[in-house]
């Protein structure tokens, strides 16, 4: 029986802007995206969101809440993967890019070439952030 995969999505706000990565390997290589990957077996999704945004762009975070569940079976061209979304804060490190990442840049603006569903997921963690009363600077035109 085939089941779907779990992974996890980060929406990091920085007071300048969002954290994106650039993918170094396929689905979508060379596209901007969310840090974000897949959870192992027997951890919770709070601490894979912490690992891959830490493997991905070096930062150390804070969670500040859930955005969403993602479950569109044709969200990932690898097939079925749900993706739980979080809102978080930078709390250490150094911004630098590693493992899947070939690039790791804060935003303002979003680029155009966006992977997966990440745009949908930047546009709920930005009004969950407004609501929250986070601050950062994102053009909300996405």
């Amino acid at each position: 029986m085939k089941r779907p995969l779990l992974a996890v999505d980060v929406v990091i706000l920085k007071s300048q802007g969002i954290v994106l990565i650039k993918r170094r390997n396929e689905p979508f290589k060379g596209y901007w995206a969310l840090p974000g990957g897949f959870v192992e077996y027997g951890e919770r999704v709070e601490d894979a969101a912490k690992r891959e945004a830490y493997e991905e762009t070096g930062l150390e975070i804070e969670l500040k809440g859930l955005v969403g569940v993602y479950s569109n079976p044709n969200r990932d061209p690898r097939g079925h993967i749900i993706s739980i979304a979080f809102l978080a804060v930078p709390k250490g490190g150094l911004l630098s890019p590693s493992t899947d990442a070939s690039e790791v840049r804060v935003f303002n603006k979003l680029p155009k070439l966006i992977a997966f569903d990440h745009r949908e997921i930047i546009k709920d963690a930005l009004e969950l952030a407004r609501k929250k009363g986070i601050k950062y600077k994102v053009d909300p035109l996405l």
